[in-house]
């Protein structure tokens, strides 16, 4: 008789777990579905920020070498600047200008 009460007690037991499993079951499986989605979109956002890191890295080093340019012509007008202020700039600009000639130069002409 223990044995048959016992047997309806594990019967009853197993039923309420098969019935709570059923009616979870379809939460279970959204749930699922949504962690999923989630993880579908981290990924596509991870691949788009990767590929936006990489333009920017390659612009990053696009205006590094500008950079490097501008330091370049920077430091060529200081040395203009430094060739300005010197008198053999002041004589070939009036020589080539103006026409200008030293006292002691000879100017050869080609006959027309």
């Amino acid at each position: 008789m223990k044995n048959r009460k016992n047997a309806g007690r594990n019967r009853r037991v197993r039923n309420r777990k098969a019935s709570s499993l059923g009616r979870h079951k379809k939460s279970v499986l959204m749930i699922s579905a949504v962690l999923v989605m989630l993880c579908g979109v981290l990924t596509v956002n991870s691949i788009t920020l990767m590929a936006k890191n990489d333009s920017y890295k390659e612009q990053e080093k696009e205006l590094r070498s500008q950079i490097d340019e501008q330091k370049e012509r920077a430091e060529e007008i200081d040395e203009f600047e430094e060739y300005v202020k010197t008198d053999e700039y002041v004589k070939e600009t009036a020589e080539e200008k103006l026409n200008l000639v030293d006292p002691n130069e000879i100017i050869f002409k080609a006959a027309e």
